[in-house]
């Protein structure tokens, strides 16, 4: 199986992470450039090529009742693109406390500098997080 993929959806960065599903291992990647929700193409091509996944997991921000709202319509809109330019399949995975369980470690990492680092460790480590979940949840890059 190769590497499964991870986006945690934003308007201005799209976080990513790697993973393998047979190793159970994760990797933060960085971040997308969005404009308005839109990714970079030449960079997302770039991705897509580079890593050639047969998986991508995209977190869908749910309200904490569960509820979708006005990003989780557009993280699914990214999440179909993505297979539909890509022909990958792609599942969609809760991303509820990811960006907050992000900052807390990267904070415990660096304090607030590392915070003031950038928006895209906090996005790319969301990811990673999406991903973990997705692996320990029963997720296997074959859904």
């Amino acid at each position: 199986m190769s590497a499964v993929l991870a986006f945690d959806f934003g308007t201005a960065h799209i976080g990513v992470a790697s993973g393998s599903p047979a190793l159970g291992t994760v990797t933060p990647q960085g971040a997308l450039r969005a404009r308005d929700g839109i990714p970079d193409a030449a960079q997302l091509k770039a991705l897509m090529e580079e890593w050639r996944p047969q998986l991508c997991v995209v977190g869908l921000p749910l309200n904490m009742d569960g509820s979708e709202q006005e990003m989780t319509r557009r993280a699914r809109k990214f999440g179909n693109r993505l297979a539909a330019n890509f022909k990958v399949k792609v599942v969609f995975a809760d991303e509820r406390l990811t960006s907050k369980s992000a900052k807390a470690e990267i904070f415990e990492q660096g304090g607030f500098k590392a915070l003031k680092k950038g928006k895209e460790r906090i996005d790319s480590a969301s990811a990673a997080l999406i991903l973990e979940q997705y692996f320990q949840e029963g997720g296997h890059g074959e859904d």
